[in-house]
């Protein structure tokens, strides 16, 4: 069955997350990707290393397998004048390019948006920046975590002694997500327009964009709140509670679940008691309402408390370390992880097509590229001679 990007070409010179794995979803869903690589390989093939060489070196890591399946990779050096004939020939072949590189970077390569239109006037350039193309700090650099501590939410996370930085790196794959929506639109308006367009992603736009409704709150109330750790200062029951053996997470929201809470631990008068009149008294006075909870789940196991909160159709769960995360029977019966077998690795699991296309599912149906695996086959396809690629690695351009 025809997949919903097959025939579009994307040129991933993207590093790390929210460049690389954009293109791989466009991937997932059936676009030829090609990574572009320095020689020598990027910094982020051996991030989360799960391997060694035999010189001891790190070898493929965790990140690069993740952000990297679906994908062609050719080696190129851009700054020379072979190397940038062969971006010029890449561009005129692609759909897309994605880059999360600096600006000045971005111009020294051939690839803004100007360099990239005047080659391929259909091609879309998408691009990430850590704060935007445009204000005071539009050349600066930054990663996921920057995005988490600028936006409000590594300081509303944590304590007053301590900020709290997620570590998942949801900016990046917000980032990336975000990226490929805007990817998806403007190959559709192409369609009308048969023009290419610029399409640019953040992680400060996305981590303002995730992290709003607080700072929308505070624009317009000035309440200065500060942080409670896991407990909702907007709602409750909302935290995280120690049972006998571990820990469990309830999250509340709205009067008819906090009634069946106030039933199941026996606290009736709850219900006409004024400080848990509504969302808003609730997380005024969620000290209250998280302390007799606690108190409530204190003598049961993880396992009872999680059972009793969902026979009162209250959502609740485990707080699993990773090994309990991938061990849990939901997790292994469904299609969230598929396997890859990488050489020199082995057997690996990365996260699956993250949105189920019923009709026309995404798949991963060719492992991450080793470095440069497929240099001649894309030259070829570039129009390239066997003597010229000779060449090209006489000189050191691939």
């Amino acid at each position: 069955m025809p997949r919903p990007f097959d025939g579009i070409r994307v040129i991933d010179f993207g590093r790390y997350i929210a460049g690389p794995f954009c293109a791989a979803l466009l991937g997932d869903l059936g676009a030829d990707v090609i990574r572009v690589e320095k020689r020598e390989g990027r910094e982020d093939r051996t991030l989360v290393s799960l391997a060694t060489h035999g010189d001891g070196s790190p070898a493929e890591g965790a990140m690069f397998l993740q952000m990297n399946r679906n994908k062609k990779s050719i080696t190129l050096d851009p700054m020379c004048d072979a190397g940038r004939e062969v971006v010029r020939r890449l561009v005129r072949s692609a759909d897309v390019v994605v880059a999360n590189l600096p600006g000045e970077t971005l111009s020294a390569m051939g690839l803004d948006y100007g360099a990239v239109s005047a080659v391929n006037p259909r091609a879309i350039l998408a691009v990430v920046s850590a704060f935007g193309m445009e204000g005071p700090y539009a050349n600066r650099v930054g990663f996921d975590g920057v995005a988490q501590a600028m936006c409000g939410a590594a300081w509303f996370a944590g304590s007053l002694e301590q900020p709290v930085r997620a570590a998942a790196p949801w900016v990046d794959f917000g980032t990336a997500s975000l990226l490929a929506f805007g990817v998806a639109a403007a190959l559709r308006a192409r369609e009308t327009t048969g023009k290419g367009q610029l399409v640019e992603g953040a992680l400060l736009r996305t981590a303002l964009t995730y992290f709003s409704p607080t700072l929308i709150e505070e624009a317009v109330l000035t309440l200065d709140r500060q942080p409670t750790l896991n407990r909702s200062q907007t709602a409750g029951p909302s935290d995280i509670f120690r049972a006998s053996d571990g820990w469990i997470t309830v999250a509340v929201n709205g009067d008819p679940l906090f009634r069946r809470v106030a039933r199941l631990i026996g606290a009736a008068e709850w219900l006409d008691d004024p400080r848990f009149s509504s969302d808003k008294a609730r997380g005024d006075n969620g000290a209250a309402i998280s302390e007799r909870v606690g108190a409530w789940i204190a003598g049961r196991s993880s396992a009872e408390a999680i059972a009793a909160f969902e026979a009162a159709r209250v959502p609740a769960g485990p707080v699993y370390r990773p090994r309990q995360t991938l061990s849990d029977p939901h997790v292994q019966a469904g299609d969230f992880f598929v396997g890859v077998d990488f050489p020199g690795v082995g057997p690996a699991t990365v996260a699956a097509t993250p949105v189920k296309l019923h009709s026309t599912p995404g798949e991963v149906h060719m492992r991450p590229p080793l470095l440069g695996e497929h240099t001649d086959l894309v030259l070829r396809e570039l129009g390239y001679s066997a003597l010229e690629i000779a060449a090209l690695r006489e000189q050191g351009a691939v």
